[in-house]
């Protein structure tokens, strides 16, 4: 079925409206004809007025089988009971819509009886007022008319009496210099002069445009006077403009005089620096920001915003210029602030400044919108932070550099008391350490603030901060080869190395930067890296192509090659020193000619103090090895060296020269059999290693000493002599015991091999001898002391 529409109509649809149509139509649908016949029914007239219930079960029996028919019964029962409870859900909606509209219609009727009544009173009070006031409004016409031809003539004559004070208003504005209401009265007389003025006012026109000469005289005194502010110029140029006066002829001067009024606005870079002189006090620094950005400062502000605004309107061409003025301000105001970083300020000078300029940047960019200063500034601002975040490390490189080369420094040269090495150590880890977090806090300061420019560059100060980190301790690194004398000085260098390059590179200087580099490694560096990690890893405006910015483990890597390479280079020096005394020791006697020894040779007590001296600078600054002593009584065939049993014993109490000589045979069959030797171990960081592998060195240099010399039998006593004080010393200085003693017995080896004649001291003689030193060692040294 479907509706006139022509649109079909679903089934729940179709049935609700003719269940509708069926409740409240009075006229039943147009049925079919009663004499239809029987061959034209079909099974949908059950849903029709003309239903005939017989006829429908006959065509249902003859189309269907039982099966289709049980179905059908099924079908139909359902369909009843949903008509039933459509039905009855359709009478409760619209009985409760018929109650709710018959409680409407009797508040309705209740509400209008006696309105009809009370509609007539109204009428007919409203037609009394209405007959009244007509009556009133006749009898006051002719007066009311009489009374406004009255005030017209008086507003006439108060215009004309004001035409006839004009020159004399003029004249008093003249006095007080209020030229702003002289132009403001003269302007509304104008159109009264352009009327009359050749006529009735011709005298109070020639008046008043004497005065105006004046006023377009002073006001142009005004414009060009240094002494008067630039919003007043300003001001006076626009009443010159009001009156008519050609004021694009001083434009030029106009803008100039502004240009230079740029000159002395800037910020107060004086109050910066007294501001910033004491950090100590937390009341100060929260009142910083109130000393830079001063009174003076934002009037002069105002002031030039104001005569920004008064020239826009005067020159509505000159916008050009006007952008330069205000971008040449604010290129002025980051000049001052790059020059005050280039001292040494903290973070909150800084945001002092900045905030001030940024004050600024705002106050101009509502005048002039189409400078784009927020822009401008924030490039400006990128350029002064950038270089604040370079300064501060080359602030901190400089503390560091500083408190290292104090060692060099005589007392004479700036230091009441000698500076120790382990002073300048523990100096140089807190400059390290607590500048480094010093520098982290005044970074800290720069993110946490809310200042517009700061919170737009906040991802950059992340990226510049760990970039800043990475090439510090690069540079760091450098400069400690510089100080160290491993590298030469470059331009960019010559400063931090002036010190360094006075004096001789120091031995101290160079253990000191051993033992910092391994405490950069160890302590700075991971705890920089928490820090960092905590407070700026919220970079994101570096690529990710080109990896992370700061990279911890590059820089422990750097840092613990240089502590190796620091304490190789002061063996190395140390040992270079020894060997120079060790050269001349061989070089300058005889050795052919060489008397019988009658005591230790002085250079051994030479060797000792170096040994000494030595000791004294590691003990100040490496610590101490965890490791015991490597005894004789250690060593697994190690102890079996050249200066075997039979060269010890027998060699000492054989006194013919063909014996000695074939000892050095049994000697060198005895170094073919022994057990081999590591005698270079790796050096550790600790007093006991450093003092050992330079006493191995200095042996080894003196082996090589010996054999380039020819001795006779006295001098090979001599070094006999000299050898065995030493083995006896140097037990207690060196670690590995069995590795000196072979080195030892190299040494006695190699005399006895470049010997001519090599019959060695016999014992009695030698302990004799020893003693003899050892006591007088004991003598000296209460009396040194």
């Amino acid at each position: 079925m479907e509706v006139e529409g022509g649109a079909p109509l679903d089934d729940k649809a179709k049935r609700m409206r003719d269940l509708l149509s069926s409740f409240y139509s009075a006229d039943p649908p147009p049925s079919m004809p009663s004499n239809t016949s029987s061959k034209y029914a079909t099974l949908d007239t059950i849903n029709t007025s003309s239903f005939d219930a017989e006829q429908y079960m006959n065509l249902l029996v003859q189309k269907s089988n039982l099966e289709s028919l049980l179905q059908r019964h099924v079908e139909m029962a359902a369909e009843i009971k949903n008509l039933d409870t459509d039905l009855q859900m359709l009478v409760y909606e619209n009985y409760n819509k018929f109650i709710s509209a018959t409680d409407t219609i009797k508040r309705m009727k209740n509400n209008i009886v006696g309105m009809e009544s009370n509609m007539e009173q109204l009428l007919e009070k409203i037609m009394s007022v209405q007959s009244r006031s007509d009556g009133v409004n006749t009898s006051l016409f002719e007066k009311r008319e009489h009374i406004e031809k009255l005030h017209r003539t008086r507003n006439l004559l108060r215009k004309v009496q004001f035409i006839y004070d004009l020159p004399s208003r003029l004249g008093k504005c003249i006095k007080s210099e209020a030229y702003a209401d002289a132009v403001r009265y003269y302007t509304g007389a104008m159109p009264i002069f352009k009327a009359y003025g050749n006529t009735s006012f011709q005298d109070c026109k020639r008046a008043s445009e004497e005065a105006i000469s004046i006023i377009k005289k002073n006001l142009q005194g005004k414009l060009f006077s240094d002494t008067e502010s630039i919003q007043a110029r300003a001001e006076a140029a626009m009443l010159l403009k009001q009156l008519d006066f050609p004021v694009e002829s001083l434009k030029a001067k106009l803008l100039e005089k502004l240009e230079q009024f740029l000159d002395d606005l800037r910020p107060e870079s004086k109050d910066i620096s007294d501001a910033s002189m004491d950090h100590d006090e937390p009341a100060k620094q929260e009142n910083l920001i109130g000393s830079v950005s001063s009174t003076a400062h934002q009037a002069s502000t105002h002031e030039f915003v104001e005569a920004l605004r008064a020239y826009q309107v005067i020159f509505p061409d000159s916008e050009q210029q006007l952008i330069q003025l205000a971008q040449s301000l604010v290129a002025k105001n980051f000049e001052a602030t790059q020059q005050q970083i280039k001292g040494h300020i903290r973070s909150i000078d800084l945001l002092g400044m900045l905030r001030v300029i940024w004050t600024d940047v705002l106050l101009m960019d509502e005048v002039l919108p189409e400078a784009a200063l927020s822009g401008f500034a924030l490039e400006a601002a990128r350029v002064a932070v950038k270089q604040y975040i370079d300064t501060r490390f080359s602030h901190l490189l400089l503390n560091i550099s500083d408190s290292l080369t104090k060692v060099q420094r005589r007392p004479s040269e700036g230091l009441e008391e000698e500076y120790t090495l382990e002073s300048a150590l523990g100096a140089s880890k807190k400059a390290v350490t607590e500048g480094s977090m010093d520098v982290l806090q005044d970074f800290r300061r720069l993110l946490d603030d809310d200042l517009g420019l700061l919170v737009k560059l906040r991802a950059l100060i992340n990226d510049w901060v760990q970039e800043g980190f990475q090439e510090f301790f690069r540079k760091l690194d450098r400069h400690f080869l510089l100080l160290s004398g491993k590298i030469n000085s470059t331009g960019q260098d010559q400063g931090l190395a002036e010190a360094t390059q006075k004096d001789k590179i120091t031995s101290g200087l160079v253990v000191v930067l051993a033992q910092l580099s391994v405490f950069i490694e160890q302590s700075a560096i991971p705890r920089i890296t928490e820090e960092i990690a905590a407070s700026f890893s919220g970079g994101g405006a570096r690529g990710y192509e080109y990896g992370p910015a700061f990279v911890p483990a590059e820089i422990c890597r750097i840092f613990r090659s240089a502590g190796e390479k620091f304490l190789h280079l002061y063996i190395n020096m140390r040992t270079q020193k020894i060997s120079v005394l060790l050269r001349k020791r061989f070089t300058t006697p005889n050795w052919i000619k060489h008397k019988e020894p009658r005591e230790v040779h002085m250079f051994v007590d030479m060797f000792l103090q170096e040994l000494e001296a030595i000791g004294t600078e590691v003990k100040q600054i490496l610590p101490q090895g965890l490791h015991r002593k490597h005894r004789r009584t250690d060593s697994n065939g190690s102890t079996t060296s050249s200066r075997s049993n039979p060269l010890r014993d027998d060699r000492m109490i054989r006194s013919s020269t063909q014996r000695g000589r074939s000892q050095l045979l049994e000697t060198h069959l005895a170094k073919l059999f022994k057990q081999k030797m590591e005698i270079f171990t790796k050096v550790e960081h600790t007093q006991e290693s450093v003092i050992t592998t330079i006493v191995k060195f200095c042996l080894k240099s003196l082996q090589e000493f010996v054999r380039l010399q020819t001795f006779n039998r006295s001098g090979f006593q001599q070094i006999q002599l000299d050898i065995q004080f030493l083995r006896t010393t140097l037990k207690e200085t060196a670690q590995d015991e069995a590795a000196i003693d072979f080195l030892l017995d190299e040494v006695i080896v190699a005399a006895a091999e470049r010997c001519l004649d090599p019959i060695p001291l016999e014992p009695p003689i030698l302990d004799k001898l020893i003693q003899a030193k050892l006591a007088k060692n004991s003598e000296q040294s209460p009396a040194s002391s």
